[in-house]
């Protein structure tokens, strides 16, 4: 679907897009409050879902649970509207700024999924480091959004 990387002059200099995929097809996107500027998410996007994003505006990934292209928000009405859409130098990961006015981006309820803080310094027990939680209130209740919907993470 999109430009075939040739060779890296091109890749890291030139000007079209020319995203590399994984070996399942998959390129990583890491996701930002314009608002706030914190790390709302990280996912994934296939070829479909870039296109999809780009063409829309609104944030499309892939699904790794599901197997399925996703529109985030369409279920919790928190739709990710893009603002701007940037590539790394080598083309394997892409990173978004987006408005999610005063919705959430994380399917447990919290505005982001990076709600908790792990302690830093000395480890006495790895089995037993407790992070504090950064964000105290969730800005929706996923037993409502989600019922009768499959669990989105799969442990």
């Amino acid at each position: 679907m999109f430009k075939k990387r040739e060779n890296v002059t091109e890749i890291e200099e030139g000007s079209i897009l020319s995203p590399k995929f994984d070996k399942d097809g998959l390129i990583p996107v890491v996701t930002l409050c314009a608002k706030t500027k914190e790390v709302l998410m990280h996912g994934y996007m296939n070829d479909e879902a870039l296109k999809k994003t780009i063409e829309t505006k609104e944030a499309h990934y892939w699904s790794r649970s599901r197997k399925e292209l996703w529109h985030k928000g369409q279920t919790s009405g928190f739709v990710q509207k893009v603002l701007e859409l940037r590539i790394d130098d080598d083309q394997d990961s892409i990173w978004l700024t987006v408005d999610i006015g005063n919705g959430g981006s994380c399917h447990v309820g919290y505005r982001s999924c990076f709600y908790r803080s792990i302690p830093l310094g000395k480890i006495n027990d790895t089995k037993n480091i407790e992070m504090e939680f950064k964000e105290k209130e969730k800005k929706f209740d996923p037993e409502n959004v989600y019922k009768g919907q499959p669990n989105p993470t799969k442990i």
